[in-house]
């Protein structure tokens, strides 16, 4: 009984904490006034712009009624996701997130590894409810996956996922071997945020364009047409690709969410690289391991910057990663 009553004081104590950070009859006044926006006859004319009043109105108001549910009848559960959502504050977290994953030098067997963090991805997305879609997906010759990319249609999905940015590294029994040899494989993780237009601009003469068919597995062709688009920029020569939409223009539109992520992203590093008076590089790179998958001699799964570890490697692989990324965005 008296354990029951610290734990509900400690709640109390958490939840008050949290409601502090947020002015609520300010939130309700910038509601009511994305409400009125939306009545406004043409308001969907800008579609791009109305998406995005149209997303901020449904955060505030999901905001706003987690805050009041809490206040009601708190649930550790629910107070555990917002109090983790007070920590993203940083720039863009509240976007959408693109995700790629890119086999590393290995062959077959890290293409294999490839597609397994592909599913394990996918499953913690389905598990969130967050709907994504997949832009661009290469295949391997006799199995998994030279790279994909994918778009997480839910905000703050950047700020959730940007600690899985890096090299995941694979250890097990080689399912490609007769004599199943330990292997070791190599993965790289990318995530960039979904960045609007009017933010980074980018003209049309700085970009070389290419349309061609989309392939399949082992190269065979999936398409007739001419869908698939490539985007070279030229002043930074970064390429990017989008294929797996039927229309060209929706490929185009998804070749432009990823080029504009990563000139962020070059714009970003160019702006930390002067502020430390150090020549950032400007190219892509595999970057520091981050975590360990081990499934042989023993089964565990350790991410190298928290420490946080479980032997419960199928669990992870599918999908159950709130562990994971809870410590990394409470550490950040």
């Amino acid at each position: 009984m008296e354990e029951n009553k610290s734990k509900l004081e400690e709640l109390k104590n958490r939840f008050e904490k949290i409601a502090q950070s947020f002015d609520r009859d300010k939130m309700r006044e910038e509601i009511k006034e994305l409400e009125s926006q939306m009545m406004q006859p043409g308001f969907w004319d800008d579609r791009e712009k109305a998406t995005r009043a149209s997303q901020e109105l449904a955060d505030k108001q999901k905001t706003l009624d987690t805050l009041e549910s809490l206040e009601q009848n708190l649930n550790e559960k629910l107070l555990n996701e917002f109090e983790l959502k007070t920590f993203l504050s940083g720039t863009h977290d509240n976007s959408e997130a693109i995700l790629s994953i890119h086999s590393g030098t290995g062959g077959v067997e890290a293409m294999d590894w490839a597609s397994i963090l592909v599913r394990m991805y996918q499953r913690f997305f389905e598990r969130k409810n967050w709907k994504y879609e997949i832009t661009n997906e290469s295949f391997g010759e006799e199995a998994g996956i030279k790279e994909i990319s994918m778009i997480v249609h839910a905000s703050l999905t950047y700020g959730y996922l940007k600690g899985e940015a890096g090299t995941h590294r694979l250890v097990r029994q080689s399912p490609f071997n007769a004599d199943k040899l330990r292997q070791t494989s190599f993965a790289l993780v990318e995530v960039l945020p979904v960045i609007e237009n009017m933010e980074m601009e980018i003209k049309d003469e700085d970009i070389e364009f290419a349309a061609f068919r989309s392939g399949g597995h082992g190269g065979q062709n999936v398409n007739k047409v001419s869908t698939a688009v490539r985007l070279k920029h030229i002043p930074t020569n970064i390429t990017v690709t989008a294929q797996t939409e039927r229309s060209q223009l929706q490929n185009r539109e998804n070749a432009l969410k990823l080029l504009r992520a990563k000139l962020w992203v070059l714009q970003q590093a160019k702006k930390n690289a002067q502020t430390q008076g150090l020549k950032g590089t400007t190219q892509a790179s595999w970057g520091t391991q981050i975590r360990s998958y081990v499934l042989h001699p023993y089964h565990m799964v350790k991410d190298l910057r928290t420490l946080v570890e479980t032997s419960n490697t199928d669990s992870v692989l599918d999908g159950d990663l709130q562990q994971f990324i809870d410590a990394e965005v409470r550490k950040s």
